[in-house]
């Protein structure tokens, strides 16, 4: 709950103050996916929020088959090798789901992964100096700016932009 701290504009002499609700442990995890459709030649963006709760691999799993629900054909899920990632309700979906498949990225190497292009918009730029009175209200903040993304063409293709890969030349980013 406490806010990232970022430089910002005040009037002189007038120091902003960040009201911070003390004690407690809320938080709000959150799961994303981003796509790009063969056919429609269009970006997504897919996510679940968790307030006050941590993510596993039991809801990863959950997500993955939340996402087959709504893409069609095959599907290919580039990852990292997180723990959230791994284990057996993961191993489980991807032997039910034969038009799933992992590609796996390198151990560490957030440089190469669109979504963490995602989370540091979201951290540094949407949500830096912001506060709010409970993770409810936080969940609330964070929906509506994954949900602003998910519209952005433009967004979503800086969040690609901000790595080496490249989307194909066909990709409509408007």
């Amino acid at each position: 709950m406490s806010p990232l701290v970022r430089r910002t504009l005040a009037p002189r002499g007038e120091t902003p103050i960040l009201e911070v609700k003390g004690g407690g442990r809320e938080k709000v995890s959150v799961i994303a996916g981003l796509s790009l459709s063969p056919v429609a030649h269009r970006l997504g963006l897919y996510f679940e929020t968790y307030p006050n709760a941590y993510i596993n691999n039991q809801g990863t799993a959950d997500f993955l088959r939340e996402l087959l629900r709504h893409l069609r054909g095959k599907v290919i899920v580039v990852w990292d090798n997180g723990p959230v990632h791994k284990g057996e309700p993961i191993r489980r979906v991807l032997q039910n789901y034969p038009r799933l498949s992992v590609e796996w990225l390198p151990p560490y190497a957030p440089e190469l992964n669109p979504v963490e292009q995602l989370w540091n918009h979201i951290k540094y730029n949407e949500l830096a100096n912001f506060t709010t009175t409970d993770a409810w209200a936080l969940d609330e903040d964070v929906t509506e700016v994954l949900i602003e993304a998910k519209l952005n063409q433009g967004r979503l293709g800086s969040f690609y932009a901000g790595t080496p890969l490249r989307l194909p030349d066909r990709t409509r980013i408007t």
